[in-house]
């Protein structure tokens, strides 16, 4: 509750000696998180056969819970990053990317975030790039390529997410790499998806080596769906007000999940 006054503070530009507009860009801290971030995963865990990640989202104005998740997430040994899928503000305010920037610096692990809806109203997507960096993108872990993609058509704009990056990737795909796991925020079948791009969509996913699942939030609540005949599971993290994570692993033998309360 701390944390949410002093959003709620600066929101309303409270103070006695300076001014503040929430949605100006001039961002203060550690800039381009995420490509720092994956090129310390993909150098420590090249090669890496047994893979193990948590999943947070919608950690938006739930600052304290954000605050307990890092806590148990460094208790434990057994995981090597963070997957923050996104909507890390509720109003896309510099000053709520940051706070959440700086708690998830608290991390003995990296982490990569991807941009929600909430992320892209007003500057958000600015200060999103400024601090985390594209909108789309992807690295390697271990084995599994992770396609990572902003599917937020209703706030960002039509187009998304972007089929030609999602092509290029595959005519890409690095070789020896075994297995995919996509993620984004908003699911196929939510309010905020292109609704052209669906099948194209589900198709390119498809067509990746060895697809694990897609994971993704936005709904604030846990669940699994297989929604089209490819076979291919969805998975849906909670909002961080639930106060759990997704525990992932993936393996020689595919991949399994738990969701873990804190």
């Amino acid at each position: 509750m701390k944390r949410l006054f002093w959003v709620l503070f600066a929101w309303l530009g409270v103070g006695c000696t300076t001014e503040y507009h929430p949605y100006d860009t001039h961002v203060k801290g550690e800039h381009n998180i995420n490509p720092t971030h994956i090129q310390l995963i993909e150098k420590q865990y090249a090669g890496k056969q047994e893979l193990r990640f948590a999943v947070i989202s919608d950690t938006q104005r739930w600052y304290d819970e954000t605050e307990d998740a890092v806590e148990e997430i460094n208790e434990r040994t057994d995981i090597d990053f963070v997957l923050h899928t996104g909507d890390l503000t509720d109003f896309g305010a510099r000053k709520e990317f940051e706070l959440q920037r700086d708690i998830l610096n608290h991390l003995r692990v990296p982490y990569v975030a991807l941009i929600g809806n909430h992320d892209c109203i007003a500057t958000g997507r600015t200060i999103y790039r400024k601090i985390f960096g594209d909108y789309n993108f992807a690295f390697t872990a271990g084995s599994v390529r992770f396609i990572c993609l902003n599917t937020n058509s209703l706030e960002c704009g039509e187009g998304q997410p972007d089929l030609a990056f999602m092509e290029q990737e595959l005519r890409t795909f690095p070789e020896g790499v075994t297995k995919t796991i996509v993620a984004f925020h908003a699911a196929p079948w939510s309010e905020q998806f292109d609704p052209e791009l669906v099948e194209p969509f589900a198709r390119l996913v498809a067509s990746y080596p060895g697809v694990q699942c897609c994971i993704y939030g936005h709904g604030h609540h846990f669940g699994e769906d297989i929604p089209y005949e490819d076979g291919i599971p969805y998975i849906q993290c909670g909002n961080i007000e639930k106060e759990a994570m997704l525990i992932f692993t993936v393996d020689e033998s595919g991949f399994s999940y738990e969701k873990v309360d804190f």
